[in-house]
């Protein structure tokens, strides 16, 4: 069971025709929906489940780039950071628009080692952060207990990440709901996209179990179902493939206590919610589309976050869940236009809530324009042939 956006969405029919068709109701979808509807347009969202049921509503909500930076994610970090720079526009739109508060935290992410290796990975995660121009800052062990007195007494150093934030993605996604309808946006569960439909090789609508909608956009933005096979003819295929996260709540109480800011370890990173929720998350897995949870996953969460927070050991377990996250060959999203009348937005891996206000500005500028914005434009899919030509003359 998995934490909720606590409302029905109601029944709708559908419609024979919209501008565009947007196939796919999780965040990213939903933020290209209302986007496009605030710009005028007659959106569709058609999803094969319900709303948010592959990563959107399994997620944690961070918004990190400084804790998230790796090695090999330097062209992924510019967009990252106009993602995050859009942030605070697009919450207050959002919130205006729905009616409703989406938790969105500034307190920063403490990233934790204990032991000497832990620090030597820690220190040269901190050098790749400052080298990028990323604000961290290290802290010895007792400046961070200072910050969180409740971690355990063995933490030897973190960084302190002040610009990673956070929202809570059940009130993100009830916020999109809401603001989609208001604007219009025709939003229909259940509803599996079954062949695009196509004429002298523009893609005209979509049909499904329930008949045909025509359009003159469609957007793919069905997250890790984006490379299944039989949607898109093969030279159009989408490197996107599931890995599952398993994850699960908290009860904090005052007794129990809770955290200030996101931590983060090697092992867990741990998410304090506005309504007394402790989100502990993720592991990832390479297993397809492998529904549930797993013993091994629950206690590997358990086991990680009590390394550190041994007040776990009294809180109540309210949730437990997985999902699947949408991840390309490289990690990084695809947002391209594909075929006249064909858009995609997918692949986002761990990153969707972070890129969301980028990805949906950056579709809304390719339906208004038929080009996208600088800071997108080297996310197409043709960067994927272009590395496999490089190999092959490597």
């Amino acid at each position: 069971m998995r934490r909720t956006r606590g409302d029905v969405l109601p029944p709708a029919a559908l419609p024979a025709r919209s501008d565009v068709v947007v196939v796919g109701a999780g965040l990213i979808g939903l933020s290209a929906a209302w986007r496009l509807a605030q710009a005028g347009r007659t959106i569709t969202v058609l999803e094969r489940d319900t709303v948010g049921a592959g990563a959107s509503l399994a997620a944690t909500g961070m918004l990190a780039p400084a804790a998230e930076h790796e090695p090999g994610s330097d062209p992924l970090l510019p967009l990252a950071l106009e993602s995050l720079s859009r942030w605070p526009g697009f919450r207050d739109d959002l919130q205006a628009a729905a009616g409703l508060e989406i938790d969105y935290r500034e307190e920063g992410t403490l990233v934790l080692a204990i032991g000497r290796d832990e620090v030597e990975r820690l220190r040269f995660r901190h050098d790749l952060q400052v080298r990028s121009g990323l604000e961290a800052r290290w802290l010895s062990g007792p400046e961070v207990r200072a910050r969180e007195p409740s971690l355990r007494p063995g933490i030897s150093a973190g960084l302190f990440c002040a610009h990673d934030h956070q929202v809570d993605p059940s009130l993100v996604m009830a916020a999109l709901v809401r603001a989609c309808l208001k604007a219009g946006v025709v939003i229909v569960e259940a509803c599996p996209v079954e062949a695009l439909v196509w004429s002298d090789a523009r893609v005209i609508g979509v049909r499904t179990g329930g008949g045909e909608v025509g359009a003159d956009v469609v957007l793919l933005a069905s997250g890790a179902w984006s490379g299944e096979a039989g949607l898109l003819p093969e030279t159009l295929a989408l490197p996107v493939r599931p890995l599952r996260g398993q994850s699960l709540a908290l009860r904090t109480t005052k007794r129990t206590g809770t955290l200030k800011h996101m931590v983060w370890t090697e092992q867990v990173h741990m998410a304090p919610k506005s309504d007394g929720h402790l989100i502990v998350g993720a592991t990832v897995e390479d297993c397809g589309f492998a529904t549930g949870v797993t013993a091994g996953g629950l206690y590997a969460l358990l086991e990680g976050a009590r390394r550190v927070l041994p007040g776990i050991e009294e809180m109540a377990v309210e949730a437990v869940w997985s999902g699947f996250r949408p991840t390309s060959d490289d990690d990084a999203p695809i947002i391209d236009a594909l075929a006249p009348g064909l858009l995609v937005a997918t692949g986002h891996h761990r990153n969707g809530y972070l890129l969301a206000p980028a990805t949906a500005d950056a579709v809304a500028g390719l339906v208004a324009n038929g080009t996208l914005p600088d800071y997108a434009r080297a996310f197409g899919l043709a960067r994927f042939q272009q590395a496999s030509e490089r190999r092959a003359f490597a």
